[in-house]
């Protein structure tokens, strides 16, 4: 699919500033791909086909046409938040990750992109839990990273406010993964509502749609390096 067909669809608000943005953001991460491993995808149309169309899918929700605030865990290079926040610059997004080289990346392409409602977070997920000016105070949060089912939740539930959402990106065969996290959901105080396709036929891709039902417990996420060695 071509990105200019793409963004035509009405939830998306085409403008040429927007394409013309789109554009700009993946050359300046591909330029930047060359010195730093940003991502494995080096073809110019298959990244914008796999990280920029792909990361826009979840302007179709609902869920995230709704909210004002977005936090991106995981974010790498910057999917799939930077391509939201192009084209819903209505939205404060707080993009996260560990890797502080990723970061610097995502920070220089926001700049050039002139992104004002864009801020990166360099903090483990776990750590940046415990802040109150994060904790709980999302409408949405995402998250494309790879990791299982109930430890993405673990990392992602606690920033949810009470009636928001958390949004996985997951793939077709990952079913089982989600059904085995109902346990996770119910301890970390949310419910799945549905699996959705991300609307491109053949991608292979759903949305996992969870909405926070209550308070996370204080004890979630558990310490640094443990939900992911010991998924709830």
């Amino acid at each position: 699919m071509e990105l200019r067909e793409f963004l035509s669809h009405e939830d998306f608000r085409f403008s040429e500033e927007k394409l013309t943005k789109l554009f700009l953001l993946a050359d300046t991460v591909l330029e930047w791909n060359e010195h730093i491993n940003v991502t494995a995808i080096k073809d110019r149309q298959e990244f914008i086909q796999k990280n920029i169309i792909d990361s826009l899918c979840l302007g179709h929700l609902d869920q995230f046409q709704q909210a004002r605030t977005v936090l991106d865990i995981g974010t790498g290079g910057g999917f799939p938040g930077l391509p939201l926040a192009v084209v819903f610059p209505e939205k404060k997004f707080y993009l996260n990750d560990t890797i502080g080289k990723k970061l610097k990346v995502v920070s220089d392409t926001a700049q050039k992109l002139g992104l004002s409602n864009v801020e990166v977070v360099h903090a483990r997920a776990e750590d940046l839990a415990r802040d109150k000016n994060f904790r709980e105070s999302f409408d949405v949060v995402t998250s494309r990273a790879v990791a299982n089912m109930s430890t993405l939740s673990e990392y992602c539930i606690p920033f949810v406010k009470k009636g928001g959402y958390f949004l996985a990106f997951k793939t077709n065969d990952s079913m089982e993964e989600i059904e085995a996290a109902a346990h996770a959901f119910q301890l970390l105080k949310a419910e799945k509502q549905a699996v959705v396709s991300d609307g491109i036929e053949g991608s292979g891709h759903n949305f996992v749609i969870i909405r926070k039902t209550g308070e996370t417990p204080a004890k979630y996420p558990r310490k640094a390096g443990t939900p992911s060695k010991e998924p709830l």
